[in-house]
């Protein structure tokens, strides 16, 4: 019987956590699926700094939550069913405004890279959701960590003026999570069931998201679309009235 562990590295704080990809977490190509990816990504960094001893109730407690802002992720070879994988998550230095992590995810048995990330999450007030700056944050010690990432970077994301309305989204009680808005990785889902049926066919290569007004419940989403051949980019985003609710870009072969 196989054994996941998680645990840190000592003096570097990076953190490692071991699964399983399982077959409800795959799609029709027994890939693991965006949705999936995110929330495996989004649970490690959670695990991460609840270990540290920075769960949701002890951020709470100190008058703050963190929120993710923007994801990039490269797919060097996506996650296939049953392959054993090591999720490596780490912290970088800080921005002003964004705490700044990545993600390295690994075959357990051989260690190929099968995907690359990075993140950036931001430190708010719970309530009112006001941003607090990264050096006010003291639970932790900061760190000057920085490396080369294969990987885009996440960052802004522009509709194309030629998009165009493809479908709508109405946010369900099963999006929302208990900060009471769509759950960061539900996002994922909404990016690719937006995918026209020719488009699904595509090898994605980079994923871009980024989170820009919370979508809440009984919300609907209009979902605009444009696949800009020459650079083999697709740019999907959800807005809600005018409001731009997410932005994302997948780079496909």
């Amino acid at each position: 019987m196989k054994n996941f562990r998680q645990w840190h590295d000592e003096g570097t704080n990076e953190f490692h956590s071991e699964t399983r990809v399982y077959f409800s977490q795959c799609n029709v190509t027994k890939r693991l699926s965006f949705y999936e990816l995110l929330r495996l990504t989004s649970d490690c960094a959670v695990d991460d700094f609840a270990q540290r001893g920075m769960d949701r109730e002890m951020l709470l407690k100190n008058g703050c939550a963190i929120l993710v802002s923007r994801v990039a992720f490269r797919i060097h070879d996506m996650p296939h069913e049953n392959e054993h994988i090591t999720i490596n998550t780490w912290e970088e230095k800080a921005e002003r405004f964004q705490f700044r992590r990545a993600y390295e995810i690994n075959d357990s048995d051989t260690n190929k890279n099968l995907v690359s990330g990075m993140s950036t999450w931001m430190l708010v007030e719970p309530k009112e959701r006001k941003l607090i700056a990264i050096e006010d944050f003291k639970l932790r010690k900061p760190t000057d960590r920085e490396e080369e990432h294969n990987c885009l970077m996440p960052g802004r994301i522009r509709l194309p003026e030629q998009a165009s309305i493809i479908g709508e989204r109405k946010i369900l009680y099963n999006d929302i999570d208990c900060n009471g808005h769509v759950n960061n990785a539900r996002y994922g889902a909404f990016v690719t069931d937006a995918l026209l049926p020719e488009w699904q066919k595509l090898n994605f290569t980079d994923y871009r998201l980024n989170y820009a007004r919370e979508a809440l419940p009984g919300d609907t989403l209009t979902m605009w679309a444009y696949n800009d051949q020459a650079a083999k980019k697709i740019t999907i985003a959800g807005k809600r009235d005018k409001e731009t609710s997410f932005e994302s870009e997948l780079y496909y072969e």
